[in-house]
Protein backbone atom coordinates (compact mmCIF):
# COMPACT_ATOMS: atom_id res chain seq x y z
CA UNK A 1 0.00 0.00 0.00
CA UNK A 2 3.06 2.27 0.17
CA UNK A 3 2.72 3.12 -3.51
CA UNK A 4 -0.92 4.16 -3.00
CA UNK A 5 0.07 6.59 -0.25
CA UNK A 6 3.01 7.90 -2.28
CA UNK A 7 0.83 8.43 -5.34
CA UNK A 8 -1.85 10.29 -3.36
CA UNK A 9 0.77 12.52 -1.73
CA UNK A 10 2.40 13.26 -5.10
CA UNK A 11 -0.97 14.26 -6.53
CA UNK A 12 -1.75 16.54 -3.57
CA UNK A 13 1.67 18.21 -3.81
CA UNK A 14 1.11 18.93 -7.48
CA UNK A 15 -2.33 20.42 -6.79
CA UNK A 16 -0.95 22.61 -4.00
CA UNK A 17 2.44 23.64 -5.39
CA UNK A 18 2.53 22.91 -9.12
CA UNK A 19 6.07 23.13 -10.53
CA UNK A 20 8.07 25.74 -8.57
CA UNK A 21 10.72 27.27 -10.84
CA UNK A 22 13.41 27.02 -8.16
CA UNK A 23 13.24 23.20 -8.10
CA UNK A 24 15.21 21.50 -10.92
CA UNK A 25 12.75 19.54 -13.05
CA UNK A 26 13.66 16.15 -14.58
CA UNK A 27 12.05 17.10 -17.90
CA UNK A 28 14.66 19.87 -18.28
CA UNK A 29 17.45 17.32 -17.87
CA UNK A 30 15.67 14.95 -20.23
CA UNK A 31 15.50 17.71 -22.82
CA UNK A 32 19.21 18.38 -22.50
CA UNK A 33 19.94 14.67 -22.79
CA UNK A 34 17.81 14.41 -25.93
CA UNK A 35 19.57 17.36 -27.55
CA UNK A 36 23.00 15.97 -26.67
CA UNK A 37 22.15 12.46 -27.83
CA UNK A 38 20.67 13.76 -31.08
CA UNK A 39 23.81 15.73 -31.86
CA UNK A 40 26.04 12.73 -31.08
CA UNK A 41 23.94 10.19 -32.96
CA UNK A 42 23.66 12.37 -36.05
CA UNK A 43 27.44 12.72 -36.02
CA UNK A 44 28.23 9.01 -35.82
CA UNK A 45 25.50 7.62 -38.08
CA UNK A 46 25.50 8.15 -41.86
CA UNK A 47 23.35 11.00 -43.15
CA UNK A 48 21.02 8.73 -45.07
CA UNK A 49 17.43 7.65 -44.59
CA UNK A 50 18.53 4.37 -43.05
CA UNK A 51 21.15 6.10 -40.92
CA UNK A 52 18.65 8.58 -39.50
CA UNK A 53 16.17 5.78 -38.85
CA UNK A 54 18.80 3.77 -36.96
CA UNK A 55 20.01 6.80 -34.99
CA UNK A 56 16.45 7.63 -33.97
CA UNK A 57 15.84 4.02 -32.93
CA UNK A 58 18.91 4.09 -30.68
CA UNK A 59 17.74 7.36 -29.10
CA UNK A 60 14.33 5.77 -28.43
CA UNK A 61 16.12 2.97 -26.55
CA UNK A 62 18.78 4.91 -24.68
CA UNK A 63 16.72 7.69 -23.12
CA UNK A 64 13.82 5.67 -21.62
CA UNK A 65 16.08 2.78 -20.58
CA UNK A 66 18.61 5.18 -19.05
CA UNK A 67 15.88 7.06 -17.18
CA UNK A 68 14.39 3.84 -15.84
CA UNK A 69 17.77 2.44 -14.78
CA UNK A 70 18.94 5.68 -13.15
CA UNK A 71 15.78 6.34 -11.13
CA UNK A 72 15.46 2.70 -10.06
CA UNK A 73 19.12 2.64 -8.94
CA UNK A 74 18.82 5.89 -6.98
CA UNK A 75 15.70 4.62 -5.23
CA UNK A 76 17.40 1.33 -4.42
CA UNK A 77 20.44 3.05 -2.92
CA UNK A 78 18.19 5.45 -1.01
CA UNK A 79 16.35 2.46 0.43
CA UNK A 80 19.64 1.00 1.64
CA UNK A 81 20.28 4.20 3.56
CA UNK A 82 16.76 4.51 5.00
CA UNK A 83 13.28 3.46 3.82
CA UNK A 84 12.01 6.96 4.59
CA UNK A 85 14.49 8.48 2.15
CA UNK A 86 13.32 6.13 -0.58
CA UNK A 87 9.69 7.00 0.14
CA UNK A 88 10.51 10.72 0.04
CA UNK A 89 12.16 10.37 -3.38
CA UNK A 90 9.23 8.29 -4.65
CA UNK A 91 6.78 11.02 -3.65
CA UNK A 92 9.03 13.82 -4.94
CA UNK A 93 9.52 12.27 -8.39
CA UNK A 94 5.87 11.32 -8.58
CA UNK A 95 5.00 14.97 -7.91
CA UNK A 96 7.39 16.12 -10.64
CA UNK A 97 5.88 13.70 -13.15
CA UNK A 98 2.47 15.40 -12.82
CA UNK A 99 1.25 18.66 -14.36
CA UNK A 100 -2.30 19.28 -13.13
CA UNK A 101 -1.78 22.68 -11.52
CA UNK A 102 0.82 23.77 -14.08
CA UNK A 103 -1.54 23.07 -16.97
CA UNK A 104 -4.41 24.84 -15.24
CA UNK A 105 -2.20 27.83 -14.41
CA UNK A 106 -0.83 28.23 -17.94
CA UNK A 107 -4.21 27.90 -19.62
CA UNK A 108 -5.72 30.39 -17.16
CA UNK A 109 -2.96 32.81 -18.15
CA UNK A 110 -4.21 32.54 -21.74
CA UNK A 111 -7.75 33.29 -20.54
CA UNK A 112 -6.63 36.41 -18.67
CA UNK A 113 -4.66 37.64 -21.70
CA UNK A 114 -7.75 37.21 -23.88
CA UNK A 115 -9.95 39.06 -21.41
CA UNK A 116 -7.62 41.77 -20.15
CA UNK A 117 -4.79 42.02 -22.64
CA UNK A 118 -4.09 42.21 -26.35
CA UNK A 119 -4.26 39.51 -29.00
CA UNK A 120 -0.46 39.53 -29.17
CA UNK A 121 -0.23 38.87 -25.43
CA UNK A 122 -2.73 36.02 -25.77
CA UNK A 123 -0.70 34.55 -28.65
CA UNK A 124 2.44 34.72 -26.52
CA UNK A 125 0.67 33.10 -23.57
CA UNK A 126 -0.67 30.18 -25.60
CA UNK A 127 2.73 29.73 -27.29
CA UNK A 128 4.02 28.53 -23.90
CA UNK A 129 1.81 25.44 -24.01
CA UNK A 130 1.34 24.57 -27.71
CA UNK A 131 3.72 23.47 -30.46
CA UNK A 132 2.00 25.22 -33.38
CA UNK A 133 2.67 28.65 -34.84
CA UNK A 134 0.59 31.04 -32.74
CA UNK A 135 1.24 34.36 -34.49
CA UNK A 136 -1.41 33.49 -37.09
CA UNK A 137 -4.16 32.77 -34.57
CA UNK A 138 -7.13 35.06 -33.98
CA UNK A 139 -8.85 35.22 -30.58
CA UNK A 140 -11.01 32.17 -31.33
CA UNK A 141 -7.93 30.30 -32.56
CA UNK A 142 -6.02 31.10 -29.38
CA UNK A 143 -8.96 29.91 -27.27
CA UNK A 144 -9.30 26.74 -29.31
CA UNK A 145 -5.57 25.99 -29.01
CA UNK A 146 -5.71 26.39 -25.22
CA UNK A 147 -8.74 24.10 -24.84
CA UNK A 148 -7.18 21.48 -27.12
CA UNK A 149 -3.97 21.57 -25.06
CA UNK A 150 -5.85 21.14 -21.79
CA UNK A 151 -7.66 18.14 -23.28
CA UNK A 152 -4.59 16.48 -24.77
CA UNK A 153 -2.35 17.14 -21.79
CA UNK A 154 -4.89 15.74 -19.37
CA UNK A 155 -3.71 12.42 -20.74
CA UNK A 156 -0.03 13.27 -21.30
CA UNK A 157 0.52 15.25 -18.11
CA UNK A 158 -1.88 13.71 -15.62
CA UNK A 159 -3.56 10.39 -16.40
CA UNK A 160 -0.60 8.68 -18.08
CA UNK A 161 1.99 9.60 -15.41
CA UNK A 162 -0.45 8.54 -12.67
CA UNK A 163 -1.19 5.30 -14.52
CA UNK A 164 2.49 4.41 -14.79
CA UNK A 165 3.23 5.55 -11.24
CA UNK A 166 0.63 3.20 -9.79
CA UNK A 167 1.91 0.46 -12.11
CA UNK A 168 5.62 0.74 -11.35
CA UNK A 169 6.34 3.71 -9.12
CA UNK A 170 8.45 6.76 -9.89
CA UNK A 171 10.89 4.91 -12.21
CA UNK A 172 8.11 3.93 -14.61
CA UNK A 173 6.40 7.34 -14.34
CA UNK A 174 9.64 9.15 -15.23
CA UNK A 175 10.37 6.63 -17.97
CA UNK A 176 7.03 7.60 -19.47
CA UNK A 177 7.92 11.31 -19.12
CA UNK A 178 11.16 10.61 -20.99
CA UNK A 179 9.21 8.99 -23.84
CA UNK A 180 6.70 11.84 -23.97
CA UNK A 181 9.41 14.52 -23.84
CA UNK A 182 11.33 12.76 -26.59
CA UNK A 183 8.24 12.71 -28.81
CA UNK A 184 7.57 16.41 -28.16
CA UNK A 185 11.12 17.27 -29.28
CA UNK A 186 11.79 14.95 -32.22
CA UNK A 187 8.47 13.28 -33.10
CA UNK A 188 7.63 15.61 -35.98
CA UNK A 189 6.78 14.72 -39.56
CA UNK A 190 9.03 17.32 -41.13
CA UNK A 191 12.23 17.16 -43.14
CA UNK A 192 14.53 17.08 -40.12
CA UNK A 193 12.68 14.45 -38.07
CA UNK A 194 10.68 12.38 -40.56
CA UNK A 195 12.98 9.38 -40.08
CA UNK A 196 15.01 10.31 -37.01
CA UNK A 197 11.89 10.90 -34.89
CA UNK A 198 9.81 8.01 -36.17
CA UNK A 199 10.67 5.60 -33.35
CA UNK A 200 10.10 8.23 -30.67
CA UNK A 201 6.66 9.00 -32.09
CA UNK A 202 5.68 5.34 -32.29
CA UNK A 203 6.94 4.63 -28.79
CA UNK A 204 4.89 7.54 -27.46
CA UNK A 205 1.82 6.29 -29.35
CA UNK A 206 2.21 2.89 -27.69
CA UNK A 207 2.84 4.27 -24.20
CA UNK A 208 -0.21 6.54 -24.42
CA UNK A 209 -2.62 4.11 -26.06
CA UNK A 210 -4.38 2.90 -22.89
CA UNK A 211 -4.03 6.10 -20.80
CA UNK A 212 -5.52 8.21 -23.63
CA UNK A 213 -8.66 6.08 -23.75
CA UNK A 214 -8.93 6.02 -19.98
CA UNK A 215 -8.56 9.81 -20.00
CA UNK A 216 -11.37 10.24 -22.52
CA UNK A 217 -13.75 8.15 -20.42
CA UNK A 218 -12.78 10.09 -17.31
CA UNK A 219 -13.56 13.38 -19.09
CA UNK A 220 -16.96 12.00 -20.08
CA UNK A 221 -17.61 11.05 -16.46
CA UNK A 222 -16.39 14.44 -15.24
CA UNK A 223 -18.73 16.16 -17.71
CA UNK A 224 -21.71 14.29 -16.25
CA UNK A 225 -20.69 15.07 -12.65
CA UNK A 226 -19.85 18.74 -13.23
CA UNK A 227 -22.96 19.71 -15.14
CA UNK A 228 -21.44 19.82 -18.61
CA UNK A 229 -22.85 17.90 -21.58
CA UNK A 230 -21.97 14.33 -20.60
CA UNK A 231 -24.20 12.87 -23.29
CA UNK A 232 -22.53 15.05 -25.92
CA UNK A 233 -19.07 14.13 -24.64
CA UNK A 234 -19.87 10.42 -25.01
CA UNK A 235 -21.41 10.87 -28.47
CA UNK A 236 -18.64 13.02 -29.93
CA UNK A 237 -15.96 10.82 -28.39
CA UNK A 238 -17.41 7.73 -30.07
CA UNK A 239 -17.78 9.56 -33.38
CA UNK A 240 -14.62 11.69 -33.62
CA UNK A 241 -12.02 9.90 -31.48
CA UNK A 242 -10.05 8.88 -34.57
CA UNK A 243 -10.09 12.31 -36.29
CA UNK A 244 -6.35 12.86 -35.90
CA UNK A 245 -3.11 11.55 -37.40
CA UNK A 246 -2.14 10.40 -33.91
CA UNK A 247 -4.07 7.35 -32.61
CA UNK A 248 -4.37 9.05 -29.21
CA UNK A 249 -4.67 12.84 -29.51
CA UNK A 250 -8.30 12.94 -30.63
CA UNK A 251 -9.47 10.72 -27.77
CA UNK A 252 -9.52 13.46 -25.13
CA UNK A 253 -10.10 16.30 -27.60
CA UNK A 254 -13.29 14.61 -28.81
CA UNK A 255 -14.59 14.13 -25.26
CA UNK A 256 -13.75 17.75 -24.41
CA UNK A 257 -15.36 19.11 -27.59
CA UNK A 258 -18.55 17.17 -26.92
CA UNK A 259 -18.67 18.22 -23.26
CA UNK A 260 -18.33 21.92 -24.15
CA UNK A 261 -20.45 21.83 -27.31
CA UNK A 262 -17.72 23.40 -29.48
CA UNK A 263 -15.64 22.43 -32.49
CA UNK A 264 -11.90 21.83 -32.03
CA UNK A 265 -8.92 20.97 -34.26
CA UNK A 266 -9.02 21.77 -37.99
CA UNK A 267 -6.15 23.28 -40.03
CA UNK A 268 -3.10 24.59 -38.12
CA UNK A 269 0.33 26.04 -38.92
CA UNK A 270 3.56 24.33 -37.85
CA UNK A 271 6.99 25.78 -38.64
CA UNK A 272 5.44 27.98 -41.31
CA UNK A 273 3.59 25.14 -43.02
CA UNK A 274 -0.20 24.84 -43.03
CA UNK A 275 -1.28 21.35 -41.99
CA UNK A 276 -4.80 20.24 -42.90
CA UNK A 277 -6.46 18.35 -40.05
CA UNK A 278 -10.06 17.20 -39.63
CA UNK A 279 -12.29 18.98 -37.17
CA UNK A 280 -13.46 17.43 -33.92
CA UNK A 281 -16.88 18.12 -32.46
CA UNK A 282 -19.79 20.18 -33.74
CA UNK A 283 -20.01 23.94 -34.23
CA UNK A 284 -23.02 24.40 -31.96
CA UNK A 285 -21.81 27.89 -31.02
CA UNK A 286 -18.66 30.04 -31.33
CA UNK A 287 -15.89 29.14 -28.91
CA UNK A 288 -15.33 31.80 -26.23
CA UNK A 289 -12.54 32.45 -23.66
CA UNK A 290 -14.75 31.12 -20.84
CA UNK A 291 -14.45 27.70 -22.45
CA UNK A 292 -10.86 27.64 -21.19
CA UNK A 293 -12.13 27.90 -17.61
CA UNK A 294 -14.72 25.19 -18.30
CA UNK A 295 -12.02 22.92 -19.74
CA UNK A 296 -9.98 23.50 -16.57
CA UNK A 297 -12.92 22.42 -14.41
CA UNK A 298 -13.06 19.20 -16.42
CA UNK A 299 -9.27 18.85 -16.08
CA UNK A 300 -9.41 19.06 -12.28
CA UNK A 301 -12.53 16.91 -12.04
CA UNK A 302 -11.10 14.27 -14.35
CA UNK A 303 -7.80 14.29 -12.45
CA UNK A 304 -9.50 13.58 -9.12
CA UNK A 305 -11.52 10.81 -10.75
CA UNK A 306 -8.34 9.39 -12.26
CA UNK A 307 -6.62 9.30 -8.89
CA UNK A 308 -9.61 7.57 -7.33
CA UNK A 309 -9.92 4.96 -10.08
CA UNK A 310 -6.20 4.13 -10.04
CA UNK A 311 -6.09 3.92 -6.24
CA UNK A 312 -9.07 1.56 -6.38
CA UNK A 313 -7.40 -0.64 -9.01
CA UNK A 314 -4.10 -0.70 -7.11
CA UNK A 315 -5.84 -1.63 -3.86
CA UNK A 316 -7.72 -4.38 -5.66
CA UNK A 317 -4.42 -5.77 -6.96
CA UNK A 318 -2.87 -5.59 -3.51
CA UNK A 319 -5.79 -7.35 -1.85
CA UNK A 320 -6.17 -9.88 -4.63
CA UNK A 321 -2.54 -10.72 -5.36
CA UNK A 322 -0.62 -9.69 -2.31
CA UNK A 323 1.56 -7.12 -4.09
CA UNK A 324 2.83 -4.04 -2.23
Amino acid sequence: MELVVAGALSFCLDLLLGDPSWIPHPVVWMGRAISGLEEWLRRIFPKTTRGEWAAGALLAILLPAGTLALTFSVLWFAGQIHPGLRFFLEVFWGWQALAVRGLGKESSRVYRALREGTLEQAQQAVARIVGRDTQRLDRAGVTRAAVETVAENFSDGVAAPLFYFFLGGAPLALCYKAINTMDSMVGYRNERYLYFGRWAARLDDGANWLPARLSALLLVAAAWLLGEDGRGAWRIWRRDRHNHASPNAAQTEAAMAGALGVQLAGPAWYFGIRVEKPTIGEHQRPIVPEDILRSNRLLYGGSVLCLGVLIGLRCALVLGGGIG
